[in-house]
């Protein structure tokens, strides 16, 4: 039986995410299937819009499967071969702290009820949230904008959140 190659590259997203306890980065999951050279960037986002507007993955930056997603994963997921489960077990177990460090930023953007956009970014440090923010902005661009800097800027603006009320 022959595989849409589309639905294969599915499958190994969600696998991926099913076999850690944190969430993983688009960043993150694109860097494995770049490097392994699965496919293409353009096709992966492609994939990625695809889980997470048929409810299987969820998020916009880091990236949690969903119930509907680990069960269509049971489902499929026989049709990940050994050699790319094994690929995906080495890069996850070599990469465990550094990928959990990482997930430690959060952002995503969505249109709150109000009309305005909502950038909503949180740090945390093992398990403990330092910051959970919401800013209400105008504009789409904008708020995707603000989590898109986030991971680069978080640091600097929690220093500065802790100097001036404290």
């Amino acid at each position: 039986m022959t595989q849409d190659p589309l639905t294969l590259y599915k499958l190994i997203v969600l696998y991926m995410l099913n076999r850690v306890d944190f969430p993983l980065t688009k960043a993150q999951i694109t860097d494995f299937i770049l490097e392994k050279e699965y496919t293409t960037y353009m096709n992966l986002q492609s994939v990625l819009a695809q889980l997470r507007d048929s409810n299987m993955i969820r998020n916009r930056t880091q990236l949690l499967i969903t119930e509907e997603g680990k069960t269509t994963l049971g489902f499929f997921e026989n049709r990940i071969s050994p050699e790319i489960k094994k690929d995906i077990e080495t890069y996850l177990q070599e990469k465990s702290i550094s990928l959990k460090e990482e997930a430690s930023l959060s952002s995503e953007f969505f249109k709150g009820t109000d009309g305005e956009y909502k950038a909503h970014l949180i740090a945390r440090e093992k398990h403990v949230t330092l910051l959970d923010l919401t800013i209400s902005v105008p504009t789409e661009t904008i708020a995707q904008s603000i989590c898109e800097k986030w991971e680069r800027k978080s640091q600097d603006v929690y220093q500065f959140l802790i100097e001036q009320l404290f």
